[in-house]
């Protein structure tokens, strides 16, 4: 089992960049699959990145060429760069985990992640 802290959120123009970061427990962190996901207010919770084990990646359209996901196994830690941020991009942002799936697997959606952070916050201002 994985615990998740999110952190980095905050208040940022349109235009600007932000870093969060997702810190894990645990001595398998290299292991689990990792994945970023968002929340807007009344909205559903939507994916954002994802990462392999074998650190392949992908995006949602919304955010390809802004975001980048990463990951420092030696830190248990993943990253979610966020540059060009658009007040579209509002939302809290949670980080996901899930262990078990193959090397190269990426989980799309939510329902591809057992573990999840407590969330946090980004507002984009225009």
């Amino acid at each position: 089992q994985v615990q998740l802290v999110e952190s980095g959120g905050g208040l940022v123009q349109a235009g600007g960049s932000l870093r969060l970061s997702c810190a894990g427990s645990g001595r398998t962190f290299s292991n689990y699959a990792m994945g970023w996901f968002r929340q807007a207010p009344g909205k559903e919770r939507e994916f954002v990145a994802a990462l392999a084990r074998s650190r392949r990646t992908d995006y949602a359209d919304s955010v390809k060429g802004r975001f980048t996901i990463s990951r420092d196994n030696a830190k248990n830690t993943v990253y979610l760069q966020m540059n060009s941020l658009k007040p579209e991009d509002t939302a809290v942002y949670y980080c996901a985990a899930e262990i078990g799936v193959s090397y190269y697997e990426t989980g799309l959606s939510t329902s591809s992640y057992t573990y999840w952070g407590q969330g946090t916050q980004v507002t984009v201002s225009s």
